[in-house]
């Protein structure tokens, strides 16, 4: 985090009025080294008087090449704004208690997390615990002499074989792993240790934490005490076969005192998230259908606290809604995604239904992906994270229809900075004639008339969506004297679950290509385009649709297919994400649908590249393992096709999860499509 320097705004006014208007105007290109640079603000948490919030603000550090948090304080009104907790370590889920004297937070440091207690009218701080996993979803009681939390608890696993007495003083191999179970290795967490996450509570005043759940399931997600604070409910699968079903999940309460359970849903598919009202009368709470669809959007339900009487407050919303808090004793507020961008909206237990806010973001800031968070407090407070295409996410709070910015986190580096501009656009596809949205951004300096190389961009899911949001990566490449084209293809989310679930089955496809194709086609026809310079790019879904278009086409000049798909058959058998794709992404398993999975693969049209291809992947992704990677590579070779793969070491499908590898993933990315540019423009 770049030093923080207190001084008087009326100074500031004055030294910026004494700088010449030349060099105001003096702007540089966006460069990796900025990259480095980028402070963004995410989990904001309001008082509970309704005059505060905490949020935290992560930065890039260059030395430790990784991403910081600390927490901060910032005063709603914008009187004040201060470092809360900024030591050593990374912080994260800071939560006010009751009475808005104290602050729960998790650190992390030397390979463990701790969860801490911070007084802010003394500023002293306690430890009440340190955890080799760390704990998730931290909630105070109502009358703040407990912290309730989950975490896992590590299982009692069936030996086949009694371990041999080694010799004194001998050095054996590592013994053999040895797994039983259908869940049992993860992108994030690699192989698991046999473990169920249960619901702890702690004293406030420190001691001993105490399990209250039980069995060989996993128990999480939010947790939410019941006023009384004899309750505390929470989400969780206790079917026996469990592991192998992919949407469902009930909701329980269990009792803080005795530990005993009560079941309050049983409907089939999940439901997750529940709160309980102010007044302790309703719990409001997510619920996804378990229909076999690739997409199935959450709606916001409403029900008596006994578990009776639920009905629907998002009825015909057709988003995937998400994040619940109570907005007061009537009204629930949530997030929704639409056309590319994130809103929180306001349902009352009438039926009425609202946009309290449009337009949060700006907490990722490699690509454009929708993201951001907020949390509503007293007084009708909603406190949020809002970006733009040309900044990360600062903080703001909207009180009715008055919305007050309450950080500036890069206005000290970015103001600085002549940046790529950004352009909404719609299409028809050639497939259908169905209207597609996309975003073209054009380089710094941009010339009308003039044509430019441009990259085809294509995100990730492919139920996710891009949208106006900043993105490191796609500025650098704009920098490089690119225009760069992304698009909400036809399976995208924030359009309907018709429109998302147009890739049923059939993903990639020539369906999705089209969308592409007819982006790139725009483009060209807008005169934004060189047709002789066209390339494309994408990441996960996105390189898996990379993979599929140049067996497709041969229109690019080059290609960087990021972490994809080469051959669907043994991509579900070998990812961590294999028993949810089979169920809701394929009309069966390969063995019975051999065909499918094959007209699916990349691999199936690799006897139609010429395009000159890069790949990149994490050695250690178990979600698109790198043995797809390898399998498009060794097959472009064999064919003589020019291509190259690049290994990221110690990463998994997070390869620009470090500042310095996002920085690379943009500069192999360049590097190769410099190489097959044309022209005078080369």
């Amino acid at each position: 985090m770049r030093p923080l320097a207190i001084i008087p705004s009326a100074l500031i006014a004055a030294l910026i009025a004494a700088v010449p208007a030349a060099a105001q105007d003096d702007l540089r290109p966006f460069t990796a080294e900025d990259v480095f640079e980028l402070e963004w603000a995410d989990q904001p948490q309001v008082s509970p008087d309704g005059k505060h919030a905490l949020y935290v603000r992560r930065s890039n550090d260059a030395v430790k090449d990784r991403t910081l948090a600390r927490v901060w304080l910032v005063a709603l009104d914008g009187s004040s704004h201060e470092p809360l907790l900024a030591g050593e370590g990374s912080y994260s889920s800071p939560r006010w208690s009751p009475d808005g004297e104290r602050i729960a937070y998790l650190r992390r440091g030397d390979g463990r997390t701790g969860l801490y207690l911070h007084w802010l009218g003394s500023g002293r701080t306690a430890l009440l615990g340190t955890f080799e996993d760390a704990p998730r979803n931290l909630e105070w009681s109502p009358d703040g002499t407990m912290i309730a939390f989950t975490k896992p608890v590590k299982g009692e696993a069936e030996q086949l074989v009694s371990p041999r007495a080694k010799p004194e003083g001998a050095t054996w191999a590592e013994p053999p792993r040895v797994i039983d179970r259908a869940r049992y290795r993860t992108n994030d967490a690699g192989f698991l240790e046999l473990a169920y996450d249960h619901v702890f509570v702690i004293p406030a005043e420190g001691g001993t934490a105490r399990q209250l759940t039980s069995g060989d399931f996993d128990h999480g997600g939010a947790l939410s005490f019941t006023p009384d604070g004899e309750q505390i409910l929470f989400s969780a699968n206790r079917h026996e076969g469990w592991e192998l079903e992919t949407r469902e999940a009930d909701i329980f309460a269990v009792d803080v005192a005795s530990g005993r359970l009560t079941q309050l849903t049983d409907e089939p598919g999940v439901e997750s998230d529940p709160a309980v009202s102010p007044d302790g009368r309703s719990i409001a709470y997510l619920r996804t259908s378990n229909a076999r669809e690739p997409f199935v959007p959450s709606d916001v339900f409403v029900m008596d606290r006994s578990g009776g009487n639920a009905r629907n407050l998002t009825a015909g919303l057709d988003r995937e809604a998400g994040n619940l808090q109570w907005f007061s004793r009537s009204e629930v507020a949530y997030t929704f995604e639409d056309r590319g961008e994130r809103n929180i909206g306001i349902a009352d237990l009438a039926g009425g239904r609202r946009v309290a806010v449009e337009g949060i973001g700006g907490t990722t800031i490699g690509r454009p992906y929708v993201s951001g968070t907020y949390d509503a407090g007293e007084g009708g407070a909603l406190v949020f994270t809002k970006g733009s295409a040309r900044r990360p996410a600062d903080l703001y709070v909207a009180r009715g229809d008055r919305t007050r910015r309450l950080t500036r986190l890069n206005e000290d580096l970015l103001a600085h900075r002549d940046l790529g501009e950004l352009r909404n656009f719609t299409y028809a596809s050639s497939l259908d004639g169905r209207e597609i949205e996309g975003w073209i951004l054009t380089p710094p300096g941009y010339e009308a008339g003039r044509r430019y190389p441009l990259i085809l961009e294509i995100h990730g899911g492919p139920h996710l969506a891009y949208g106006p949001h900043f993105s490191a990566e796609l500025q650098l490449m704009a920098a490089a004297g690119y225009v760069v084209v992304y698009d909400n293809h036809r399976g995208s989310t924030g359009y309907g679950s018709e429109f998302a679930n147009l890739l049923k089955n059939k993903y990639s496809s020539p369906d999705d290509f089209a969308d592409h194709m007819s982006a790139v086609d725009w483009a060209i026809a807008q005169g934004f385009a060189d047709e002789d310079n066209l390339f494309i790019a994408g990441g996960s879904a996105g390189g898996i649709a990379t993979a599929y278009a140049v067996g497709l086409t041969n229109r690019f000049n080059a290609a960087v297919a990021a972490k994809p798909v080469i051959n669907w058959v043994s991509k579900v058998l070998t990812a961590d994400s294999y028993i949810g794709q089979i169920a809701n992404q394929f009309p069966g398993p390969p063995w019975e649908h051999l065909e499918h999975y094959w007209e699916r693969s990349p691999l199936s049209l690799v006897g139609n590249v010429e395009t000159p291809t890069m790949l990149i992947t994490g050695e250690e992704d178990y979600r698109t393992p790198i043995s797809e990677t390898e399998q498009f590579y060794q097959a472009l070779q064999l064919r003589g096709v020019p291509s190259v793969m690049v290994r990221v070491p110690a990463t998994n499908h997070g390869i620009a999860g470090r500042p310095s590898l996002l920085n690379a993933k943009v500069d192999y990315t360049l590097a190769w499509f410099e190489r097959y540019r044309t022209g005078a423009e080369r």
